[in-house]
């Protein structure tokens, strides 16, 4: 049973999976695609739970060998982190203040191998993915001993309910994602979010 504590963790995992994770990239602006269309949605989705899972995974469970690096390397890897949550929250603001929306071409159709192709390549050769994870989940997850396995199945629950959301939810979100009004809501939350965890990682560590 996870303590109040883990509980606690566990939600900032959440907050910040859903952060890092809610924004108009080609990632998400691919499964979406596929949800509109509603062509392989399950295999995408799965693809993209489970890229996050093998990710996180990775970066949680080394978090005791960062911890273990000489100070200045820590220093540099958490500072770091810090730059990048501060830059994310500034561009999400930006973002806010001006919205756009999103649009998705919806014609023709794809076989499931250049689905799954198209995915993993939206995946793991986005930059951004390890940007996320090297330099935000595992910096701050090392800072939370124990509790950083609750910190890193909070990141995925994030993951798993975006992920199945917009793609199996997609035709019912299609009229409200294309409302800048709807982008500016949620850019202001990843705004305030990320500027948060900024403190946090700052005084951190």
């Amino acid at each position: 049973m996870l303590t109040s504590s883990a509980l606690t963790v566990a939600a900032s995992g959440l907050a910040l999976g859903l952060a890092l994770i809610a924004a108009i990239g080609p990632q998400n602006a691919f499964v979406l695609r596929q949800g509109l269309r509603g062509e392989h949605v399950k295999t995408v989705v799965a693809l993209c739970i489970a890229s996050d899972v093998v990710l996180v995974t990775a970066v949680v469970a080394s978090a005791g060998a960062v911890r273990s690096l000489a100070p200045v390397v820590l220093t540099t890897i958490r500072w770091c982190g810090v730059a990048y949550l501060a830059a994310y929250a500034v561009l999400a603001a930006r973002r806010a203040l001006r919205p756009a929306t999103l649009e998705v071409a919806t014609d023709g159709r794809s076989h499931r191998r250049e689905t799954v192709a198209s995915t993993l390549a939206m995946t793991w050769l986005n930059p951004h993915v390890y940007v996320d994870t090297l330099l935000v989940v595992g910096p701050l997850a090392a800072t939370l001993g124990p509790d950083r396995w609750a910190f890193g199945s909070g990141v995925l629950v994030a993951s798993t309910v975006w992920f199945v959301g917009l793609g199996v939810g997609a035709r019912l979100l299609r009229p409200l994602f294309r409302r800048p009004a709807t982008w500016r809501l949620l850019d202001a939350g990843v705004a305030t979010t990320m500027a948060v965890l900024a403190l946090t990682l700052a005084r951190g560590g």
